[in-house]
């Protein structure tokens, strides 16, 4: 579910704001526990690699967790686009480091020390469950990726691959590293160990380098865990502010660094509260038992979902062995938590009277909200609503200056296909930080949002003049580029019709940033308009042997008809050594050529052919001639158009009219080696 909050947002969408109350409370009071756990655990490590004092009445573990915590609280609260890539960072190195630890160690291993499996003295196999309840809260983060689906490329298909791929691997890595640690001292030493167990083991097979590189693989992954237990936090306030389960205030955004600061800011200090307690195993114990409830009823809430039926979700991944699986989830998520200790459960037990008393006294006055439990009890079935498809038409939009004239000239464009009933869809695009969820920023940019607002509105007050229905579409997202492809794949379009400056910056690579993915992975004709004059005027298309020419002499001809006036298709031959050769005739049959693949008939365009044996000065020259210029696209790939140039590209910075430039449905391309010897030969 593509949704900031996460399992908050599944619970209270399926099960109501009651369950949402407690799901929310708990989840974000638990994953504080659980951060202000794994500080301790940074700290602990950072002792064994440099001298932390005592300070006061202050650990050096608690000392180092402190610094680390403040570290990290101001990083999400300054955060950018580069600290997600730290992140990734951190986990290669770790999972790095994990590799060579687990490999090297497989040398050492021991197998008497793994004899017998389940002690007695530890409890046996009745140890098992106790122990996976223990360990819990390491397991967290998994289903904390789905607190930040608001803002992935894909959901349906990218969440269940991070979710259970991530569970999968690190179940794997986890019991490899076990494997390796039990294997190379007797359990009752690596129990005496305590939390430096990896380190202390990597220093007896590699001596103090090991203990080093485990040390730094427990920093990072204690680093880790605390910095997306940070950012994930920050979502779940988000979300329950905008379902008015508490106060909107803590989703406040910072005018400078575009984080929730209020949030961060309310959970750092409870991070930093409870690293200075010092003991937070009960309290990390007491989130573990929250996260079992928050599972169990995000089992039932699917259970609720998939029997209700609900139009409203129709994710492409569903949960196989369906209902087995998700009632199994319940019982064992609910059933772990009877082996958890009395004063944990006693514990989370207080946090969700405190969730209830929270619903009780606060949401039934903000919130009317009901759940889909009665849908799923009536398991009544909606009827889909059959859609047909339109000849569609994207203009992406974000200058108010060009924009009523890319209107104009998509309705010229869609006229021409009336009985396919065609439809411009107005897209704007607002890009924002790595670091901002998606609506968190609609809360800070009013500005912004305002303009975008005023664009949209403004773009339907200029189609009420055009023969062609339009709809608008206000996006956020972190990619333009990369969102205006999905909205050309949901919107199954035909045509996208976009502003050009003309030229591109030294920074961006072939069109700009924005412009080169589309041009290259576009499943649609491309359009992009370089408008330098509000009237179309006389118009001049190539019509040369690119396979994008048809395109450009039907482009040229449906703006014409603004205007009614004919188009031009103009050609360039090179004079014919052979005298039986006449390069006017050949120029004209290109031409007819072109216009009849462009399904153009005979008399709706004027002819011109020049014979020259410097081509591109003279095309520059003569298109320089008219208004508006329409030319296909260079066929060549990117390498290619940065070593020799585009003709079509040259005419964009030389032309003193419009420039329209297009692309077909498919692209055709030459290799480099292609290119060179054309080159040579003309050369």
């Amino acid at each position: 579910m593509p949704k900031s909050g996460g399992a908050y947002y599944y619970i209270n969408d399926s099960l109501g704001p009651l369950f949402g109350s407690v799901a929310g409370w708990g989840n974000w009071l638990g994953l504080i526990f659980a951060t202000a756990f794994y500080m301790i655990g940074f700290g602990s490590y950072l002792t064994i690699l440099f001298p932390v004092p005592d300070l006061f009445f202050l650990s050096a573990s608690q000392v180092g967790a402190l610094i680390a915590a403040i570290i990290f609280i101001g990083v999400n609260y300054y955060g950018t686009k580069e600290t997600g890539r730290l992140q990734i960072i951190i986990v290669v190195i770790l999972v790095g480091i994990l590799a060579i630890f687990s490999f090297v160690g497989l040398f050492h291993v021991n197998l008497d020390n793994l004899q017998p499996l389940a002690p007695e003295e530890t409890g046996g196999w009745f140890a098992v469950l106790p122990a996976a309840g223990l360990i819990f809260v390491t397991y967290l983060g998994f289903a904390e990726i789905n607190t930040v689906a608001e803002e992935l490329k894909n959901p349906n298909r990218n969440l269940p691959i991070a979710v259970i791929g991530s569970l999968l691997f690190v179940i794997v890595l986890y019991a490899l590293v076990m494997f390796v640690i039990m294997g190379v001292e007797p359990y009752e030493t690596v129990v005496g160990y305590g939390e430096r167990a990896v380190a202390l083991v990597a220093e007896t097979m590699l001596g103090w380098p090991g203990l080093i590189l485990l040390t730094l693989g427990g920093l990072l992954a204690t680093a880790s865990s605390a910095n997306a237990s940070i950012l994930a936090s920050s979502r779940i306030c988000f979300a329950m502010g905008r379902d008015h389960i508490i106060t909107d205030w803590l989703n406040q955004i910072h005018r400078k660094f575009f984080t929730p600061y209020r949030s961060i800011g309310l959970t750092g200090a409870l991070i930093v509260l409870f690293v200075l307690v010092g003991d937070i195993e009960v309290l990390a114990k007491a989130g573990s038992v929250l996260h079992l409830i928050v599972y169990g009823l995000l089992n039932i809430g699917l259970i609720v979902y998939r029997q209700s039926q609900t139009t409203e979700y129709k994710p492409a991944f569903r949960v196989p062995f369906y209902p087995v699986v998700p009632i199994l989830g319940a019982v064992l998520s609910f059933g772990l938590i009877a082996f958890m200790a009395t004063m944990e459960i006693v514990l989370s037990l207080l946090f969700v009277i405190f969730g209830v008393l929270w619903y009780l006294f606060y949401v039934t006055r903000h919130v009317d909200k009901v759940s889909l439990v009665g849908e799923a009890i009536a398991h009544t079935a909606v009827e889909p609503v059959e859609t047909t498809k339109a000849y569609r038409i994207i203009v992406p939009l974000a200058n108010p200056d060009t924009q009523p004239e890319l209107l104009r000239l998509a309705a010229a464009s869609g006229s021409l296909h009336a009985k396919e009933d065609p439809e411009i869809v107005a897209v704007n695009v607002m890009e924002i930080p790595m670091q901002t969820s998606l609506e968190q920023k609609i809360l800070f940019e009013e500005e912004r949002i305002e303009r975008q607002r005023k664009l949209l509105l403004n773009a339907k007050e200029s189609a009420m003049d055009l023969d062609v229905n339009i709809r608008t579409r206000a996006i956020l997202g972190r990619n333009v580029a990369k969102i205006l492809l999905s909205v050309l794949k949901e919107e199954n379009a035909d045509h996208v019709l976009l502003g050009w400056r003309g030229k591109r910056s030294r920074r961006e690579h072939i069109l700009g940033s924005t412009l080169d993915p589309i041009l290259k992975m576009a499943p649609c004709e491309v359009t992009l308009a370089h408008i330098k004059q509000a009237s179309i005027g006389s118009i001049v298309a190539l019509a040369g042997p690119g396979p994008h020419s048809p395109v450009a002499a039907r482009r040229a001809f449906e703006f014409a008809r603004l205007e009614n006036k004919k188009p031009t298709l103009l050609n360039v031959q090179r004079p014919s050594s052979d005298s039986e050769t006449d390069p006017e005739k050949a120029g004209r049959q290109a031409v007819k050529k072109v216009a009849r693949e462009a399904g153009l008939e005979p008399g709706s365009y004027d002819v011109k052919v020049f014979v020259t044996d410097n081509l591109k000065p003279a095309i520059i020259e003569a298109v320089n001639k008219y208004d508006t210029v329409c030319v296909g696209m260079s066929t060549t790939s990117a390498m290619e158009r940065i070593l020799f140039g585009s003709l079509a590209e040259r005419i964009g910075r030389k032309a003193k009219g419009n420039v329209i430039m297009v692309r077909g449905p498919f692209r055709m391309h030459r290799t480099i080696r292609q290119a060179l010897a054309e080159r040579l030969m003309k050369g």
